[in-house]
């Protein structure tokens, strides 16, 4: 048993130094306008990412300049346009580069690549090969937004659907809102900065602190049903939360800064996991949990805003998205709630769980808030 615990914690740890270069998920943004037998398209790709696919700083200081990406703009389309297959009844459409531009998302500077396909017959089904990044990020996800006839669908690539055949009348609603949960639950699982911020928050909840004045120190819970009770409400608040703010920032009422909301994010992380090394909120934390998840919600939102999806797809995707964070959420903590209350009598979590979990994690957001603010780059892999 003690080999087993060891082996966890350890695995735990690799897991949140790794954290460390997380930032938003690797997506790039995929446009297609189909007419007849001709396709125009616009590939919004990060700049870190073929930064990192085919080393885009010349000089190595760790900044790109409008020369170095100028200059490199015939080896990204090829790059580029080198993992990406169209193709109709059988017969490939050779594709055409065009001009290139930099444009800014929510996390940073994409290259904006513009380019034309021609097939040899109109178009009823395209089939679409996509391998962009996937041999260097398995995590990379491909957003297509698909615009044929006055009509709109959208479709994700992943290493698991790198091939889909897109119908060219209007995507089945029901398809459309499955894409976009399975879009949500894998926002929530790859945005380690806002599954830390759940974690930090639920790690005491199997523990209870003392009963006299001024005793800070965690002992277990006797309950099972207080346990879950107590996770049921941050999990509760977090959801409210920031199901309002991705609903008013996605419908365009609110828009705050990327930079903003990415460094509250980091805030969120440390102050969360400083409060499991000195106890000041306790019993309520789902108040912390609703007030820092109205600044994660603009995080979410930002998926969804960099997608441009037309009004008509809006709520279909918001539901979608939001219902696919839910869903992670709630398998993280059906995973979290059953090992933490079978482990809460061991000086295991309440050590090195509890304590030194959370002070990595302070050790992790800190570097996350630094870089947000400051708008650098401490560790030169960070994404």
């Amino acid at each position: 048993m003690k080999r087993f615990l060891t082996t966890l914690i350890l695995a735990a740890t690799a897991l949140l130094c790794s954290a460390v270069h997380a930032h938003k998920p690797s997506d790039s943004y995929l446009t297609l306008k189909v007419s007849d037998k001709t396709i125009e398209g616009q590939w919004d790709i990060a700049l870190r990412d073929l930064d990192f696919a085919i080393g885009l700083d010349q000089d190595g200081n760790g900044e790109l300049t409008w020369g170095e990406i100028r200059s490199r703009h015939h080896d990204i389309a090829a790059y580029a346009l080198g993992r990406l297959i169209f193709s109709n009844a059988g017969t490939n459409c050779p594709i055409t580069a065009g001009e290139q531009l930099i444009d800014n998302h929510s996390d940073g500077a994409y290259s904006v690549l513009r380019f034309t396909a021609s097939c040899s017959a109109s178009i009823a089904h395209l089939d679409v090969d996509y391998r962009l990044l996937f041999d260097i990020d398995p995590q990379h996800r491909g957003l297509l937004h698909l615009q044929s006839g006055g009509q709109a669908s959208t479709a994700i690539f992943s290493p698991g659907s790198a091939h889909q055949t897109l119908e060219l009348r209007e995507a089945s609603k029901l398809a459309q809102f499955g894409d976009f949960v399975v879009t949500g639950i894998w926002h929530i699982w790859k945005g380690i900065d806002h599954i830390l911020f759940l974690l930090s928050l639920l790690l005491p909840a199997v523990l209870k602190l003392g009963d006299k004045i001024g005793d800070r120190e965690r002992r277990p819970s006797d309950s099972f049903k207080a346990s879950f009770i107590d996770v049921l409400k941050i999990v509760t608040a977090f959801t409210l939360a920031h199901s309002i703010t991705l609903t008013l920032a996605t419908l365009q009422v609110i828009s705050l800064p990327s930079r903003w909301v990415e460094s509250a994010i980091a805030a969120s992380v440390v102050l969360a996991a400083l409060n499991n090394l000195f106890p000041l909120v306790q019993g309520k934390r789902w108040v912390v949990a609703f007030a820092f998840g109205l600044i994660h919600g603009f995080g979410f939102a930002s998926v969804l805003t960099d997608l441009g999806l037309p009004q008509s797809a809006l709520l279909l995707a918001l539901v979608g998205f939001n219902l696919g964070v839910e869903i992670g959420q709630l398998a993280i903590v059906s995973v979290f709630l059953p090992l933490a209350y079978a482990m809460r009598r061991t000086r295991f979590y309440r050590s090195a769980v509890v304590t030194f979990g959370s002070g990595l994690i302070v050790l992790i957001a800190t570097v996350w808030l630094v870089e947000r603010v400051f708008d650098l780059t401490i560790f030169s892999v960070s994404a």
